[in-house]
């Protein structure tokens, strides 16, 4: 069904690549008027080029579809002006979507983790989601409510399987601050959702899977035999950001091929191969 976020004003953060870019474009295509923000000021702006280029349905009359913003969603000051630009562009916010995040190379275990990446993966991964729900939350008040979305991981649920320490605490940390937030607005017509991807075919993955190795050690935890696709993300935060979500809150909102519902993995399992030991 088209047209399901019409009229609605949307943050994307992290829109200059994967999952934030696909969601700019689908949540356009829906009909919402999207502020992109990124650090990168050329990959937001070639988001907004594409979604601009791809968006056929109507907004809000004399507005542009999308705008790019510079932000550094680590910075509280850049966050405010964030939404006090949306708002002051669009007259109004209904989706907040928390998704910039990084997963630093040298990331690793309790010992071999730098505290200064331990320090930078919170800050922008923590936080940046923070930030944005404190100021996202503030402006959908003055306007009767909205859907806030923040991107957690599988990893909030379980561990990694390739050390992540910091990566994964912080996911961890984003969900417990979305399942309260989603008690503390309840009762105000704001829901607060994680949307919890599982390994997924990006940039910011695969540079961090980079050796054969290390993408088979994720792979074969998949019962779907496969890395996701940010579009397959985007579809789910489309669904938590519209009206069809509208008695959904508090969620950590699975999108990871099965991986956190399997026992064991589905290497060299057939679905005709009879159980071997039973005798």
């Amino acid at each position: 069904m088209a047209g399901r976020l019409n009229s609605k004003v949307a943050i994307i953060t992290g829109a200059g690549s994967g999952i934030g870019r696909e969601s700019a474009i689908l949540f356009a295509q829906e009909g919402a008027c999207v502020v992109c923000a990124d650090i990168n000021e050329t990959a937001v702006q070639a988001t907004v080029d594409k979604v601009i280029s791809q968006s056929t349905a109507p907004t809000l009359t004399g507005k542009p579809t999308a705008v790019a913003v510079v932000c550094n969603v680590a910075q509280e000051d850049q966050v405010r002006a964030l939404v006090d630009r949306a708002v002051a562009e669009y007259g109004r916010l209904d989706i907040m979507f928390n998704n910039a995040g990084i997963m630093h190379p040298q990331d690793n275990d309790a010992m071999t983790t730098d505290e200064s990446v331990w320090d930078t993966t919170m800050a922008i991964n923590v936080k940046g989601v923070w930030w944005g729900c404190k100021y996202g939350i503030a402006a959908m008040r003055r306007t009767g409510g909205g859907s806030v979305i923040n991107t957690a991981s599988f990893v909030a649920v379980m561990g990694a399987a390739t050390p992540q320490l910091a990566y994964t605490a912080s996911k961890g940390a984003v969900l417990a601050m979305t399942r309260e937030l989603a008690m503390v607005h309840a009762r105000e017509n704001i829901r607060v959702n994680a949307l919890c991807p599982g390994p997924l075919r990006t940039p910011l993955l695969m540079d961090f899977l980079d050796t054969p190795a290390k993408k088979e050690r994720r792979l074969v935890h998949l019962p779907m035999g496969r890395f996701g696709e940010a579009v397959e993300q985007a579809k789910a935060a489309l669904f938590l950001a519209s009206d069809d979500a509208s008695y959904i809150t508090g969620t950590d909102f699975m999108v990871d091929g099965g991986l956190s519902a399997a026992y064991v993995t589905a290497e060299g399992v057939t679905q005709s191969q009879p159980p071997s030991s039973l005798a």
